[in-house]
């Protein structure tokens, strides 16, 4: 039996810890996956623009790919600050790799773009990223809000507010999968004309309302839901993501699992992976049980991408109107916003 953990976050998986820091007044944010120990780690884009941070370094032919945090932040190329300074902070602390007398953090990083959503982005020389990503640093543990939280405060999801999103999977047989997300999609994670979200296949229970499928006879359009000519700014945009599992894996097969995550996005966001988009899904194994065989890795990998569509739909369901973007709790039946 298959059922969410008794958290329904990412850190139902042992050993993962998240963090969340916000500046309201910017609409911005981010949010730090710590692992308490380090651990494998691989990561798989397919958004046309996506901002990175030490993502070769996981590349399969790279030499090594243990990290010792993950950072997904708001602001564009200004966010790959954050990371730079979890980097500092683990290094004062002595953890990271040791080369010698020095010690070097692994901190891969990926950004979104929320520089146009009508928070006060004159910073001038001091963007807040730096002091965001001490700030996530230090908050970690088991627990963290969602929606508009962290990486997701300044995120938007078509039409409507994006969010913070995070769910979890545990089995008889004591496999562990997480995911957390970061929704600021090009695409919809609604059905045209009705509030359902794409992933209502994959809810457990009533964890992003519990709506259920579409009326009967409903078909969606084949025409991309979100036409160019649109009012939304079809460069601002990016969805960010982590998924974790405890199992042990190599190089290669994490690879795989990062891989097989991103059909979560394609199950809760359409279109996806657009040349707007940049979208970009990590993958983190802990290594508390053994990986039995190819058959487990797809599994896995089948488990991480319903896990992770889950918890894109779980982000927009929790985030409440922000500037121009309703919340998803606004809408009413026929997708428009309610009076």
């Amino acid at each position: 039996m298959i059922q969410p953990g008794p958290r329904n976050l990412i850190t139902d998986v042992e050993g993962i810890l998240v963090g969340n820091a916000e500046d309201h007044r910017v609409r911005t944010g981010t949010t730090v996956i710590y692992p308490a120990e380090r651990c494998a780690a691989a990561a798989d884009v397919r958004g046309g623009a996506p901002g990175t941070l030490n993502i070769d370094a996981l590349d399969p032919a790279s030499l090594g790919n243990t990290v010792d945090a993950i950072v997904l932040s708001g602001g564009s190329m200004y966010g790959l600050d954050a990371a730079g300074a979890v980097v500092a902070v683990l290094g004062s602390r002595g953890r990271g790799v040791v080369f010698g007398g020095a010690t070097v953090p692994v901190v891969p990083g990926t950004i979104l773009f929320d520089l146009m959503n009508g928070g006060d982005k004159a910073w001038g020389e001091t963007p807040p990223y730096a002091a965001l990503g001490r700030t996530a640093l230090a908050s970690v543990g088991e627990e963290f809000a969602l929606g508009n939280a962290g990486a997701g405060v300044g995120a938007r999801a078509g039409r409507v507010k994006g969010g913070l999103g995070s769910a979890s999977c545990v089995t008889a047989d004591g496999v562990q999968v997480g995911a957390l997300v970061a929704v600021n999609s090009f695409g919809s994670t609604v059905m045209p004309g009705s509030r359902h979200f794409w992933a209502w296949p994959y809810e457990m229970g009533t964890e992003f309302g519990g709506l259920g499928a579409p009326s009967p006879g409903w078909r969606p359009d084949p025409e991309m839901p979100l036409p160019l000519g649109s009012a939304l700014n079809p460069m601002a945009n990016t969805t960010i993501a982590v998924v974790a599992v405890n199992a042990a894996l190599s190089k290669g097969e994490l690879q795989r699992l990062a891989i097989m995550a991103q059909d979560g996005l394609a199950r809760s966001i359409r279109p996806i992976h657009t040349p707007f988009d940049g979208d970009s899904v990590f993958a983190l194994a802990t290594g508390r049980i053994p990986l039995s065989g190819p058959a487990m890795l797809a599994r896995l990998g089948h488990l991480a991408a319903e896990t992770l569509a889950r918890a894109v739909a779980r982000g927009v369901y929790h985030a409440t109107a922000v500037g121009d973007r309703p919340g998803w709790c606004d809408l009413g039946e026929d997708g428009t916003v309610a009076a």
